[in-house]
């Protein structure tokens, strides 16, 4: 089937099947926030970007294959409500930015700094540190060497803008400026954008609006 990035809270996963790795997406309550599942086809070990919610759906959609790893994209309380119930039944190591580790109530086992590498079995995520929607949130780049690069931008990055930054201009500026020299100036337009929330979307796609976001200011 055709993966469409389009899930709803209740409703099944949609899953990217890529050469090396799959992606499956899951809808979670009560913010309609996305939780990714990331599994290596080679070895089979599995990694969860974001433990929002429903720590129930969550593990049902890890299967009893477990996760090796957990990553927290940043410290808003709606995307770790189900971190410690995920991370008790699995055992997984914990991964967060290094800025946004103190705000999340389930201890970091790894600090990731921009550049720093994520893997799953032989898959490699490159962390992106982007300042301004939280102190320490972090985007994860696969470069797939089949195809174009996926990336998972938290609440950084959404069809039509930047993440929240509650009208500060110095907090705007800054997520601004960090989305567009690390992620657009970096990625070329085919990069599929997974968000915190919502539907997908690509670099491409947004490419074109970048100076309608400065001018409005968010």
């Amino acid at each position: 089937m055709t993966y469409s990035g389009a899930v709803k809270v209740g409703g099944r996963a949609d899953v990217h099947e890529l050469t090396d790795l799959m992606i499956s997406k899951v809808a979670v309550d009560p913010m309609n926030n996305n939780a990714y599942l990331l599994r290596c086809r080679a070895t089979g070990e599995q990694l969860l970007i974001d433990a929002a919610n429903e720590a129930g759906t969550l593990l049902r959609l890890i299967g009893d294959d477990s996760i090796a790893s957990v990553v927290t994209t940043h410290q808003h309380g709606d995307h770790w409500q189900a971190l410690a119930e995920v991370v008790a039944a699995t055992g997984a190591r914990t991964y967060a930015g290094r800025y946004d580790a103190e705000g999340i109530p389930v201890p970091t086992d790894v600090l990731v700094d921009d550049e720093d590498t994520v893997r799953v079995g032989q898959v490699t995520l490159t962390a992106r540190h982007l300042a301004g929607h939280t102190p320490g949130s972090i985007a994860l780049v696969y470069d797939d060497p089949h195809g174009a690069p996926h990336l998972f931008t938290g609440d950084c990055l959404f069809p039509g803008g930047v993440g929240n930054t509650h009208k500060d201009p110095e907090a705007f500026a800054s997520l601004l400026h960090d989305v567009e020299t690390k992620l657009f100036d970096q990625l070329p337009d085919e990069t599929w954008v997974y968000p915190g929330h919502g539907h997908d979307t690509t670099l491409g796609a947004e490419r074109p609006h970048l100076p309608e976001w400065r001018r409005r200011g968010w």
